[in-house]
């Protein structure tokens, strides 16, 4: 009998210290001053051309970066499937950790960095550090729709692919991980719901946080026995 033995790869790690190399440069970029006048320009283009039919199709594609209205219930429903079919806790790990690594790093960059959207009606509106905004008016940078497209949607590459017991395809990937991401990024900045460069910046830093999820190999986290629920749940994960 001939036993098979799969060798997952590790993904590397350079390409996320060049991604968090380019999102601080960005982030020192911006509160220097720089790019400020680029953000405005495009700002500017996207509210000057908003006519009723693509605005609005424009705002019903950016639910596809909605975590807590959109990402999460169908994240909690597809994890659902998975704890029933496996009955394994493993399954809600991917669920969890997405939750972790959005709270620990971009709600709190939110909150540090006090940047305005560009509805803000305020002064100092595309500064880093605004003084006069407070609240939600003050949480634009950086997007949180990015981070959430890039890490929820690997999350459910992660559960589909568990459900369906295989790799998912090119064509797969490309739908689950990356046309909901560009449909978000070109409709959050043209709706002028974040400023350009909080859109980059989303994008680099959800990117990191993505690829942290995805090489998680969570069916080998050390667990007891816990009346069998401590077995595999990602056999199929994509290497």
């Amino acid at each position: 009998m001939t036993q098979t033995i799969t060798v997952r790869r590790t993904l590397p790690w350079w390409p996320d210290l060049l991604l968090l190399a380019a999102f601080a440069a960005l982030t020192v970029a911006l509160i220097n001053g720089h790019l400020l006048t680029l953000d405005q320009r495009v700002a500017d283009w996207s509210f000057g051309h908003q006519p009723p039919i693509p605005y609005w199709t424009a705002r019903v594609f950016n639910y596809l970066g909605q975590g807590g209205q959109v990402l999460t219930p169908i994240a909690l429903i597809l994890t659902a499937l998975l704890v029933y079919r496996t009955r394994s806790v493993r399954a809600i790990f991917p669920f969890i950790a997405a939750y972790i690594v959005m709270y620990l790093t971009i709600g709190p960059m939110k909150l540090y960095f006090d940047r305005a959207a560009p509805a803000y009606k305020g002064p100092f509106k595309t500064e880093m550090f605004n003084p006069v905004a407070s609240g939600t008016d003050s949480r634009s940078f950086p997007s949180g729709h990015m981070g959430n497209s890039l890490v929820w949607y690997a999350v459910l590459g992660i559960l589909i692919a568990a459900l369906l017991r295989r790799a998912l395809t090119r064509w797969e990937l490309f739908m689950i991980r990356v046309l909901p991401v560009v449909i978000v990024f070109i409709t959050t900045v043209y709706t002028g719901f974040h400023w350009l460069t909080d859109s980059v910046a989303g994008l680099l830093l959800g990117l990191v946080l993505a690829r942290l999820v995805e090489r998680v190999p969570w069916d080998a986290i050390p667990l007891p026995a816990l009346r069998g629920w401590s077995r595999p749940a990602f056999q199929n994960q994509p290497l």
